[in-house]
């Protein structure tokens, strides 16, 4: 890859055309609709932030926005239909007045057989736009409200050579006191069932410098909780590796907690482990995707260690960091996936106790490696293992939970849930509840009474 660095110039033209569209979206309002993962969510918040300096109004609401744009995901089928749902959702509005822009961009529009759908079956869609033209968004909302046809945004170079990082455009955080922070963009692990490659190009990390100088003006501004983010943060090399990123984020003065999504086993160092251990303000939560505990089905996966390896490390961290909270992703039903295999990955789970398992029924993905493999697995068959999963999971979380009865956590306030009760997270990511109100972004010490699989808790000391 080439400088994957966006000039300073170039910033500067889109500040200069987002200013000069000032009298046009005067009284307009502009709304995003983010489908995905964690880095979606942050692509989101930039989005907005890119809106709002060419002079909308950010609104929640689609129904009073002018201008409209769907921010997709690409990791499974399901993510994908609902954004085409959603899309579905604006014909009518559409119709009815036309001066309404529609645009759509994300993992899902760097994937040709995606867009041609979307060009043939969703023509009130005006535009669409790739994974790294989120600078250029003055220039693409400047040109959707003067073109008379559709028109697209999307590079032209293959998987393994586009992608660019961009400083200096603005992000509209949606949260006051929880921040996300990408360190690093792209993947070069291409594991068999994933699009990540293809849709967000290859690996390039930004340099240490900016990524420090966000994470130090975010403390300053009072944020509390801030994730780094990265397809595979291990990997991250934009000056330092990522062991000592994490320690310099990390050792800013006050408090707030460091965590970062995610690692792959093979990269996780021991360096790594000991920081989490050592930092007082990196937060005690290692998500550490296994997704199937078959050395064979690992193999088939590319994903590159086997299941004696994911064993010393898990070990490790726990040994290592007895307060750990692990969390794992498990993908049920790949492509040969046995009897046996399926065993595997129950038997792994017993020996190493997640505090919870994200799991997933595989779904093939058009380009990569497993859609094409033999032995796809029934769903009936997948279906049922994914039940099992849980089912066993349920009960070891709930197991991990009880213990933590009688210990005092310190928890940071998000307000409260759905139902009305005071509500946080602790260090290890775990959700607690408590019995008086404490505004969203603050600390409260919480002795731990109760426990479910999935929620704690307790009483403000």
């Amino acid at each position: 890859m080439n400088d994957i660095f966006i000039p300073h110039s170039e910033i500067e033209r889109q500040y200069e055309i987002a200013y000069s569209l000032a009298s046009e979206t005067k009284g307009k309002k502009a709304c995003v609709i983010t489908f995905g993962c964690q880095q979606n969510e942050n692509d989101g918040e930039r989005i907005m932030g890119a809106l709002a300096l060419c002079g909308y109004e950010i609104t929640q609401n689609p129904d009073e926005a002018q201008m409209i744009i769907i921010n997709t995901c690409a990791i499974r089928e399901h993510a994908e239909i609902r954004a085409l749902s959603e899309a579905g959702q604006f014909k009518g509005r559409k119709e009815r007045d036309r001066s309404i822009k529609i645009g759509l961009c994300g993992c899902m529009a760097q994937q040709s057989h995606r867009r041609e759908q979307i060009y043939k079956s969703y023509p009130y869609v005006d535009f669409v736009f790739g994974t790294d033209m989120h600078h250029r968004l003055p220039e693409i909302i400047k040109t959707a409200l003067s073109a008379k046809k559709r028109f697209s945004f999307i590079t032209d170079k293959p998987h393994n050579e586009f992608g660019v990082i961009s400083e200096g455009m603005p992000v509209r955080r949606e949260n006051s006191y929880k921040a996300w922070v990408p360190v690093m963009y792209g993947c070069n692990n291409f594991c068999t069932y994933c699009v990540v490659p293809f849709a967000r190009g290859h690996e390039r990390s930004r340099r240490r410098e900016d990524v420090l100088a966000e994470v130090k003006g975010l403390v300053e501004q009072g944020y509390k909780d801030i994730t780094l983010l990265g397809q595979n943060v291990n990997s991250y090399n934009g000056g330092c590796d990522f062991a000592t990123l994490l320690n310099d984020c990390a050792s800013f003065g006050g408090e707030y907690r460091v965590r970062f999504m995610t690692s792959h086993p093979k990269d996780a160092s021991h360096e790594l482990i000991d920081v989490i251990r050592d930092n007082e303000r990196v937060a005690k939560h290692f998500h550490l995707p296994v997704q199937s505990g078959s050395t064979r089905v690992l193999k088939l996966m590319n994903r590159k260690y086997t299941r004696e390896q994911y064993l010393e490390k898990a070990f490790e961290i726990k040994e290592k960091i007895p307060e750990i909270s692990l969390t794992t992703d498990i993908i049920c039903g790949f492509p040969t996936e046995t009897d046996e295999d399926f065993a595997d990955t129950m038997s792994l789970v017993k020996q190493v106790g997640f505090d919870m398992i994200y799991t997933f029924i595989y779904s093939p993905r058009v380009g990569t490696v497993a859609a094409k493999m033999e032995g796809q697995i029934p769903k009936d068959v997948s279906n049922a293992r994914f039940k099992a999963l849980s089912d066993m999971e349920n009960d070891i979380a709930q197991s991990l939970n009880d213990k933590f009865i009688g210990r005092t956590l310190r928890v940071l306030s998000d307000g409260f849930n759905k139902n009305g009760i005071p509500v946080g997270r602790s260090t290890q990511n775990k959700i607690v509840t408590f019995d008086k109100a404490i505004p969203a972004g603050e600390f409260a010490d919480v002795l731990i009474e109760t426990a479910g699989a999935y929620v704690l808790g307790g009483k403000i000391k």
